[in-house]
């Protein structure tokens, strides 16, 4: 077995560490391209291998047609918008992904997130403690649960949407399922988005849903910023001086966005849930394992394609 990592930003060293022991302990070869600049080397690497890690890396149809003897791709983090899922079916490549490996540093970037914008962004001026706010919660998957179980560290009332979960499951958490996004943003003081990009939820987070939410309420995007419905969230944000945009991706009209509202919008310079040095270490290994078990017992449990 041949493996691929291949990474335009790398892996820390710990990580590059783990999947090597990893890969060599099932008799395996790894083969690292790191810091690539063009999608020719890409070709290349990936010429000969039968498994391949990536990271935000974009695996498409024409990557695929250069690799002959692929039989596995591993999106080391929970997003797989990076993979062309119909390709890799079509050239018969099974693609997973690691879920939960970065669920806590994105559950704890987002409550920083909250922390930041209650303080004014840390400049001058009177800002609110987070206790006794109500968060909603849309999706109620690894990161969610993360994400409500911290707040209710700092004594934060909490709420959820997730239509895939049954409320006896949400509520056994101590936390209320709501049964609708209209009631969940009209009684969300703060709403935290963890909800995957998708033909049915792009742009699904519009004015109708934004204008609902209370008087001081803030928005909450670790997600993936083609969820927004961003002309709406302009729209509704010059009517209402009180609401506040942060997410840990930025819009496309983030300048425009930054100049109109000051402190009400924040954006972290790029995608950082996943930036920390446990997350890294955890998704990369994850990738590793799954690939192992899959050549070697042919275990499908995390594949994404049909």
């Amino acid at each position: 077995m041949k493996v691929l990592v291949a990474t335009e930003k790398p892996f820390a060293k710990k990580a590059i560490d783990g999947i090597r022991s990893i890969i060599e302990g099932a008799k395996g070869e790894l083969v690292l391209l790191e810091k690539y600049t063009s999608v020719d080397q890409f070709y290349a690497a990936v010429a000969d291998v039968d498994a391949l890690i990536v990271r935000s890396d974009k695996v498409t149809a024409e990557v695929l047609d250069h690799a002959k003897n692929l039989k596995i791709v591993v999106r080391a983090g929970a997003g797989f918008d990076n993979l062309d899922l119909a390709a890799c079916t079509a050239h018969k490549v099974v693609a997973m992904n690691t879920p939960g490996q970065n669920s806590n540093a994105v559950a704890e970037l987002a409550l920083g997130l909250m922390v930041m914008m209650a303080r004014n962004q840390y400049t001058p001026g009177t800002g609110c403690e987070l206790k006794g706010k109500t968060l909603g919660i849309q999706a109620y998957g690894n990161v969610g649960r993360l994400v409500g179980n911290i707040a209710k560290g700092f004594g934060m009332k909490v709420q959820a949407l997730d239509p895939f979960l049954p409320a006896e499951k949400i509520e056994a958490d101590g936390v209320k399922a709501v049964t609708n996004l209209e009631e969940l943003y009209a009684t969300s003081d703060y709403l935290s988005l963890h909800i995957p990009a998708t033909e049915q939820t792009k742009g699904s987070i519009n004015y109708n849903l934004v204008s609902r939410m209370p008087k001081g309420a803030t928005l909450i995007n670790t997600a993936r910023k083609e969820v927004i419905n961003e002309p709406e969230l302009m729209k509704v944000m010059e009517e209402r001086e009180d609401l506040k945009y942060v997410a840990d991706v930025a819009p496309a009209c983030a300048e425009e966005m930054k100049a109109k509202f000051g402190n009400r919008f924040f954006a972290t310079p790029k995608k950082m849930g996943a930036e920390t040095g446990e997350a890294n270490v955890n998704a990369g290994l994850a990738a590793a394992n799954q690939i192992v078990d899959f050549l070697v017992n042919g275990n499908e449990r995390f594949r994404l394609n049909k």
